[in-house]
């Protein structure tokens, strides 16, 4: 075990009966938390059957440095001269910035400045606050890269500028981040700003005086209008193949828990969550960029056993992704997971069909066949519904909301209305 988990652990041990317990543990849960990488331990038989000591857990008190890492002044300075210069500066946030988005917020409300956020870093700000533009990318909105398009600086903070997401090298860049290893990653920056989020933030926002930007509110509101106003005739659009994406995360924006977490899946279904679904105090877990298809479900699992009964948990996927991970369906109803299911099938890998006619090949066994999934989430002893049409979107997502307990909506898709 210690052989197969070395390529993917940062830390991996053998606990031995020995060992000193409190430090090895101590020693894992510090390399995870500095090094953000997976630590493993493995427990021979031995050990588990062992009869521990006396001893109590140890936290962190003494043991873990703050992470309070000030950026160099000269590049500091820089950058702050950067932005008293833009008079259309835009800030792009990543999964990086979770946890100091109050600051940022602020930041960008004494600049004027909308907030795109990567599709990581979805819901990092409200789509309803003045300066929210939504997700920039391949899973974006037009308002989001209309806004990096017009700009002239970008502050990008906590981000990777994976592909995904798009972040054009052509505009001047200020790029924050702790990790030294992700500034000017892909290419070149014109202010590398190495320091802790919420320090470095706070830091530019205090020297930064008064500022001669463009106040980009009502633009920020005019696009949304735009963008509104689009979604409502893609709403229109019905080929009598089952419901469309946007019919889908339409309802689920008016319906959702203002609160909830939402876990994002691997597909088609994950680009128009991005796209589509209005984020207001929800928290999105995601793989990244990864295609770990069957990501959602493990993730509400995972999700309501931090959260339980604090937060209401959903999880979005594709007849693909649930499909690899149905059976742990039946944990969820074992321990009455509130979990939230909701299946957008359409038969196909829909994806990896849209990826072979992109290349000019012919769409090679992407279908599938599925079961009823509404019937399975009953058989497990969970609610379980099936729709066919955008007429009944909005009772079901109420019914299966309101049900104490886990439960399952599986809504028939059509494949090319994504």
């Amino acid at each position: 075990l210690v052989r197969a988990f070395q390529t993917v652990a940062d830390f991996n041990h053998r606990v031995q009966k020995d060992s000193r317990h409190q430090e090895l543990m101590g020693l894992a849960i510090k390399h995870a938390i500095i090094n953000r990488d997976v630590s493993h331990l493995t427990f021979p038989d031995e050990v588990q059957q062992a009869i521990p000591k006396s001893e109590e857990a140890k936290g962190p008190q003494n043991r873990m440095p703050k992470l309070v890492i000030q950026p160099d002044a000269e590049t500091l300075n820089a950058s702050i001269a950067m932005l008293r210069e833009a008079r259309r500066p835009v800030i792009i946030v990543g999964h990086g910035a979770r946890g100091h988005m109050d600051l940022v917020t602020r930041l960008a409300e004494k600049l004027n400045s909308p907030i795109l956020t990567t599709f990581k870093g979805k819901g990092l700000i409200s789509d309803s606050h003045p300066l929210g533009c939504g997700v920039l990318g391949r899973s974006g909105t037009p308002i989001a890269s209309w806004f990096m398009n017009e700009s002239d600086l970008l502050l990008v903070i906590g981000a990777s500028f994976s592909n995904h997401t798009g972040i054009t090298p052509k505009k001047r860049t200020i790029q924050i981040d702790m990790d030294p290893m992700a500034l000017a990653k892909f290419h070149q920056v014109d202010a590398c700003v190495w320091g802790e989020i919420g320090v470095t933030v706070d830091l530019i926002a205090q020297d930064l005086g008064s500022v001669d930007t463009i106040d980009q509110r009502p633009e920020v509101a005019t696009r949304w209008k735009i963008w509104k106003d689009e979604k409502k005739n893609r709403l229109k659009d019905d080929h009598g193949k089952g419901v469309s994406s946007i019919a889908v995360f339409d309802a689920l924006t008016k319906a959702a828990p203002e609160n909830a977490i939402m876990c994002v899946d691997v597909g088609n279904n994950a680009y128009s969550f991005g796209r589509y679904f209005e984020s207001k105090q929800h928290t999105f877990l995601m793989s990244g960029y990864l295609g770990s298809i069957g990501f959602a479900l493990p993730a509400a699992i995972g999700a309501w056993a931090a959260m339980g009964a604090k937060r209401p948990v959903i999880a979005v996927a594709g007849d693909g992704g649930f499909g690899q991970y149905m059976a742990d369906f039946t944990t969820a109803v074992k321990y009455n997971m509130n979990i939230k299911m909701i299946i957008l099938n359409n038969n196909e890998l829909g994806k990896i069909s849209k990826e072979q006619k992109g290349d000019d090949l012919n769409v090679f066994a992407t279908d599938l066949v599925n079961p009823d999934f509404s019937s399975y989430a009953r058989s497990c002893g969970a609610f379980g519904v099936k729709i066919t049409s955008k007429d009944d979107l909005d009772s079901s997502l109420v019914s299966l909301f309101e049900h104490p307990g886990p439960g399952l909506l599986e809504i028939q898709t059509d494949v090319q209305l994504i």
